[in-house]
């Protein structure tokens, strides 16, 4: 007969030890990024770190912190959910879903075409996870083909939150944050001064340009991020986008009206996506449940990223990952604080926060 179960002790503490190093895969906001495998449960992740005192160095520890805040508070299927996050003496850690179908920009280069029906079962379902994250009161503010992942069906996910926003009710950003060719025309309005702040229609623009980019290979303002703010807020008054005659009538229209200038003719909501004559057919409830097959599915023999990740880390790298345990190992133990941020992070799944000070 067995006895009562003991009471529930804390989980054990994870550490850079319990995963198994397996590739460098790229680059993102908060640092590199690398396959790893969880060693007991033998589940596989993908792992960002970032170094403690480039953080520091480069004033992103803020940045840092509240994308972790963020992220440990979201949970939906089309975004790529966080796990866990630790620390040692060198690095932060930041433990999510792994997605091995690469990123929409990387397909791009690659030149794939993605028909109609893709991008539309695209937007309907980076529709849902914005949505989601409004209910959550949160603005991506950096949607773009760089910031999508497709798991190996074909589905898309949306990731990086460093500059993402929490917006209080009724209260808009000022704040000017985004990647140039895909921020919205009220963003610029900030840089000008006027300061009309701007709210969460900002990211139906961006998913407009994606959109558009992911049909035509190229986007519809011609832009770079060196533009001066003036020159694209005159930009989008005199030129007017071009749609190919070959796109469908209903395509063009949920793009004309994505890409409105005026936020307030602007889609801006899912309910308003939703009532479209375009979306009539869509199943909302399958789409959520990922039963609608995608029309472009990743080639799965294959990683679907660039291989100079992998040579970068192991060649160039002064402090490879890989070598991380011997390196650590020859510190003294009773070695104190390295100089780097007094970051502490709990590490049980949707992390928690515990304390931040800025030495």
């Amino acid at each position: 007969m067995h006895c009562s179960s003991p009471p529930q002790s804390e989980p054990p503490v994870l550490t850079f030890d319990h995963f198994q190093i397996l590739r460098a895969i790229g680059k993102g906001s908060f640092g590199k990024v690398c396959i790893v495998q969880k060693k007991d449960t033998k589940k596989m992740y993908a792992m960002k770190y970032m170094n403690k005192l480039k953080c520091v160095e480069r004033n992103e520890v803020r940045n840092v912190l509240k994308e972790l805040q963020i992220m440990q508070n979201l949970e939906h299927p089309f975004l790529v959910n966080f796990w866990y996050s630790f620390q040692d003496e060198e690095d932060m850690f930041m433990v999510v879903d792994l997605l091995l179908g690469g990123d929409l920009r990387y397909h791009l280069q690659q030149n794939v075409h993605f028909s109609e029906s893709t991008v539309k079962l695209y937007v309907c379902e980076l529709a849902l996870a914005l949505g989601y994250l409004r209910s959550k009161r949160i603005m991506h503010r950096d949607i773009k083909p760089d910031n999508i992942l497709l798991d190996e069906h074909g589905h898309v996910h949306l990731t990086d939150f460093n500059i993402a926003a929490i917006v209080k009710e009724d209260l808009k950003a000022t704040s000017i944050a985004g990647t140039k060719p895909y921020m919205a025309p009220e963003l610029f309005q900030t840089f000008e001064g006027s300061h009309p702040g701007y709210s969460f229609s900002v990211d139906w623009w961006s998913l407009g340009i994606t959109a558009y980019e992911l049909l035509r290979g190229q986007r519809p303002y011609v832009m770079r991020s060196s533009t001066p703010s003036n020159e694209i807020l005159q930009t989008f008054h005199k030129v007017h986008p071009s749609y190919p005659a070959a796109w469908s009538l209903e395509m063009k229209s949920l793009l004309r009206k994505l890409l409105c200038i005026d936020v307030q003719k602007r889609i801006s909501c899912l309910a308003e996506l939703q009532d479209l004559d375009y979306m009539s057919d869509v199943n909302w409830d399958a789409v959520l449940s990922k039963l609608l097959p995608p029309g472009f599915i990743p080639n799965r023999r294959r990683l679907n990223c660039d291989p100079t990740f992998e040579l970068e880390e192991m060649i160039l790298e002064s402090k490879p990952l890989h070598k991380k345990k011997k390196r650590l190992a020859r510190k003294t133990k009773d070695q104190g604080s390295d100089g780097s941020p007094q970051v502490r992070l709990s590490n049980q799944k949707k992390t928690t926060i515990i304390t931040h000070q800025e030495g």
